[in-house]
């Protein structure tokens, strides 16, 4: 089903429930993912998530076919991703130093983690990252994204994204090399 299509049958009330499951099915394992990375707890993803898909259905009206419709639903994930840090944040469950937070017993403790101990101190490395270093990171290496399609995303030219990317790259295999696991 092509964007045109699906926001089509999400504006007329007739289709809107239908399209709002199609959305959901078309999206949901990409954003979540998207969400997860940021959030990194299973429960917090789930949260929000939902919050993504409700903003993205309240607001599908005001989509402007600037980009896929795909880029516009990141776009709100990463958002709300960050809002929802910011919020735990303020409420005091949640301290800004990540990796250091990021016990063993976080992520495997987490009945949907399936990761080694490579994969473990990936995380945190990446979690140890800039917050530009980090998604464009995620949006390379995870979403395999080309670096046309995140300037496009990210208002920011090629060679700032291959930088930032590169930079990324050589903080986690320090990151990794500290931690001697290889």
């Amino acid at each position: 089903m092509t964007d045109q299509e699906l926001i089509s049958m999400l504006l007329n009330p007739a289709e809107s429930e239908k399209g709002f499951r199609l959305l959901i099915s078309q999206y949901k394992e990409q954003i979540y993912y998207v969400i997860r990375r940021i959030v990194l707890v299973h429960e917090d993803a789930d949260d929000v998530f939902q919050n993504t898909m409700i903003k993205v259905f309240k607001n599908i009206k005001n989509f402007e076919f600037k980009s896929s419709l795909y880029t516009w639903v990141y776009k709100i994930a990463t958002n709300e991703s960050l809002t929802h840090l910011r919020i735990r944040k303020r409420l005091g469950n949640f301290d800004n130093n990540i990796p250091e937070n990021i016990s063993d017993n976080l992520l495997t403790s987490d009945e949907y983690f399936e990761g080694d101990r490579l994969q473990l101190e990936l995380q945190k490395a990446v979690a140890a990252l800039p917050e530009k270093q980090k998604e464009v990171f995620n949006l390379k290496y995870y979403e395999e994204m080309k670096y046309g399609d995140m300037s496009k995303l990210l208002n920011t030219s090629e060679g700032a994204l291959k930088a930032s990317y590169f930079h990324a790259v050589k903080k986690i295999e320090a990151f990794i090399k500290k931690s001697n696991i290889i």
